[in-house]
């Protein structure tokens, strides 16, 4: 995008992220045909302070703007800078084992090392560290590519499995991020992997992976036939034995489905994959983490606060499902899960009209995953509803939580 005009990389950056010129232009404060006359190149932009903004607004680094290499932002800890989504992109678009079929890497790296590397970008990622894991995953994503092109015979599946996971583990992180785009990309990959890795547990977990990604752009139906298709094809009975590993895979596909069911406003099917998925969760006797899917009976719980807040229906996700949860349940998940869970809270309590209740629901949320509060998109749209619908100054804790996510006072 090197040899754009500046004007063609405003516009490029606009439409990902998804913003009309108007709602643009009502952001910056100017005039929707000043931002059209900015685009097409026939007003300059030439004053810093306006540059600043602008990249601000776009939440891109203002090097990008201008042609340049981008600098990594010193306030980027827990978010992802646009250095890493280049690099990211970089490793997704790799393609060792093509190479590998013509020219196999002579030292890939060791699996023993590979499970090692996996096994803590999973920890990190449902630790809620998601700047840690998106700075890390140019690597790993390179060294997984190269263990799948360079292992073979016995230990072709194995790499095979790690590759698809560590596909997963990027798709997953990055769609919180807003980078659906290559969310979708490395959840395909995931899926292709996994039937090389000759495992249908992960293949079935892989689908969620795509289905989320489907769903985060606006595919729910797709996304939701999908979901539902491959969780028959694994449910436990017949020559599917019911062990923990699947009912836990089955149980996500059930809950992802709902989650799909959801944004199609059809919740008589929500109620019906909930419930399948709640005799899963029966059966496996408690939560557990099997496939990293910390299926069990409390995060169904929590799914059904968060259908209940995609069907628009935030007085029952408060006041029904986030009550019944027991709290030592709820503090036995995952800091990730239950931050996510606070963060639905809070969108819930919004559609009912508390939003100082929203408010506290973002600061419990940060204290547990300042990463799942601080750097998602729909995180920040809450902070702003509260923030607009304060009546005067906002409480200092929600006034300074809001400075850290960059959503303005």
């Amino acid at each position: 995008m090197d040899e754009l005009p500046i004007g063609r990389r405003v516009a490029y950056w606009r439409g990902r992220r998804k913003m009309s010129q108007q709602v643009f232009a009502d952001r910056l404060g100017k005039s929707k045909s000043w931002v059209d006359k900015v685009e097409r190149g026939v007003r300059r932009l030439d004053k810093f302070s306006v540059l600043y903004e602008i990249a601000d607004i776009l939440q891109v680094d203002v090097q990008l703007l201008l042609g340049k290499d981008p600098e990594r932002r010193t306030d980027a800890l827990n978010c992802i800078d646009q250095v890493e989504v280049q690099e990211i992109r970089a490793a997704l678009e790799r393609y060792d084992s093509m190479s590998a079929y013509f020219d196999a890497a002579p030292f890939p790296p060791p699996l023993v090392d590979m499970r090692k590397a996996v096994n803590h970008a999973w920890l990190t990622y449902q630790y809620g560290r998601y700047g840690m894991l998106t700075r890390a995953l140019p690597k790993l994503l390179r060294d997984a590519q190269a263990a799948d092109a360079g292992h073979g015979g016995d230990q072709a599946r194995d790499a095979a499995h790690l590759l698809g996971q560590v596909y997963q583990i990027a798709s997953s992180v990055l769609r919180k991020l807003g980078e659906c785009d290559l969310a979708w990309l490395a959840a395909d990959r995931s899926m292709a992997v996994a039937q090389r890795a000759d495992d249908q547990l992960l293949a079935g977990i892989a689908t969620t992976r795509v289905c989320n990604a489907m769903v985060a752009m606006g595919r729910a139906r797709p996304a939701l036939e999908l979901n539902v298709n491959i969780a028959n094809r694994l449910a436990p009975g017949g020559a599917n034995e019911a062990t923990p590993d699947r009912l836990s895979v089955y149980g996500m596909l059930l809950l992802q489905g709902a989650m799909a069911a959801s944004r199609l406003g059809d919740s008589a099917t929500v109620d019906d994959l909930i419930n399948g998925a709640q005799e899963a969760a029966v059966l496996l006797g408690g939560d557990h983490n099997h496939y990293w899917t910390s299926f069990g009976p409390t995060n169904v719980e929590l799914h059904r606060a968060a259908a209940a807040v995609e069907l628009g229906d935030g007085g029952r996700a408060v006041e029904v499902h986030h009550q019944r949860i027991p709290e030592p349940s709820f503090n036995g998940l995952l800091p990730e899960r239950r931050a996510h869970h606070l963060l639905d809270i809070a969108r819930g309590m919004a559609q009912i009209g508390d939003v100082a209740g929203a408010g506290e629901m973002l600061l419990r949320g940060d204290r547990l995953a300042p990463s799942e509060i601080r750097c998602r998109p729909i995180a920040h749209e809450v902070m702003s509803d509260v923030l607009r619908r304060t009546r005067g100054a906002p409480p200092p804790p929600i006034a300074e939580l809001a400075e850290h996510m960059g959503v303005g006072v």
